[in-house]
């Protein structure tokens, strides 16, 4: 990784450190109803993965660890991984306070199989992960080192389209290309779980089309099981989103998918 990739996860590891303490007072991720034994799984992971009784799993870009202990709850053997260190701190506290058994390593994702040398059930990542990635190869190689054979990879995700417009103004603005190798730095105050905070958020990002995440991880020697596209949220998280009578986030014209699933298996 060169030394100015190197840079812009130093910045990221700072904005994600401040989000840490105001995400786990937010409303948007409710930590007392955790505690108090609320999932934070929605329908897709959980329909997707099954029954996780007894299955070791990776947990990769965890934040501060709430679906990677909902897994541990269900009875997984769960290992979390992030690079910010202030979420595993408090994902190391909250497993404590549990009385779970995960574990938390504080490392970039790109890094996992340098911290982590177990083989796993399954890996999963979810909703705002790889668009912090430069290049997705050695993603999709880590997450192939990581699986054991018969082993699968699930990620639930926004949809690439939805990373081509700006909405910083409170407005979609069509601005950015679907393969855009180009890094994108967004300067913003406040952040998707509260959005009233003062908090200032410094972020380089890159886009990553569905190819791309699809040819990373075939290319590592992984079996594609499904892909599919969604026209609906579990979030709320951008402007003027509709909530719908099952409870999901559409837009109003639901012209274009909002995520997508994919589930990959490693012979």
């Amino acid at each position: 990784m060169s030394d100015l990739h190197d840079n812009y996860f130093t910045i990221n590891r700072e904005t994600w450190n401040r989000k840490v303490q105001v995400h786990a007072q937010s409303d948007f991720y409710d930590m007392k109803a955790f505690l108090d034994g609320e999932s934070s799984l929605n329908t897709y992971e959980i329909q997707a993965l099954g029954d996780v009784k007894g299955k070791s799993l990776l947990h990769l870009q965890c934040h501060f660890g709430q679906d990677t202990l909902s897994f541990a709850r269900m009875g997984a053997q769960c290992v979390g991984v992030d690079l910010s260190d202030e979420g595993i701190a408090l994902a190391q506290k909250t497993n404590r306070d549990l009385g779970l058994d995960s574990e938390f390593v504080c490392c970039n994702v790109l890094d996992t199989s340098v911290h982590i040398k177990k083989h796993f059930d399954i890996v999963f990542t979810s909703y705002g992960t790889i668009g912090w990635l430069p290049d997705l190869k050695p993603w999709g190689q880590m997450i192939s080192e990581r699986l054991k054979s018969g082993g699968v990879f699930y990620m639930v995700e926004f949809h690439p389209l939805v990373w081509m417009f700006d909405y910083t103004s409170g407005k979609p603005e069509l601005k950015y290309g679907y393969h855009q190798d180009e890094v994108i730095y967004d300067e913003y105050e406040g952040t998707y779980a509260d959005p009233s905070s003062k908090i200032m958020s410094k972020e380089y990002g890159w886009n990553h089309g569905l190819g791309e995440v699809i040819s990373s991880l075939t290319d590592a020697g992984l079996r594609v099981d499904f892909l599919r596209e969604h026209d609906e949220s579990p979030y709320d998280v951008l402007p003027d989103l509709i909530k719908n009578t099952n409870g999901l986030y559409v837009t109003k014209d639901r012209l274009y998918p909002l995520i997508f699933e994919l589930k990959v298996t490693k012979p």
